[in-house]
């Protein structure tokens, strides 16, 4: 009878460790998710600055030769 106490207690070791991989694999694809969010909306500020550098430097070449016109 021991054996089947020490193998009842074993496999309930085994659920509660499955149980916990489990949530913690839950876990992480949550931050996985939250953190390629992050990226993408990074990457798309990081678009969006080159995109407005572009007419920034536009602009300033602009009033540049502007301001160099005689009076």
């Amino acid at each position: 009878e021991p054996m089947s106490y020490d193998l009842t207690q074993t496999r309930e070791r085994l659920d509660r460790l499955g149980r916990r991989q489990t949530e913690t694999e839950v876990r992480l694809s949550t931050e996985l998710v939250a953190v390629a969010k992050a990226v993408n909306d990074v990457r798309d500020l990081l678009r969006e600055n080159l995109s407005v550098r572009g007419e920034v430097a536009d602009h300033e070449r602009r009033i540049g030769a502007l301001e160099r016109r005689p009076g």
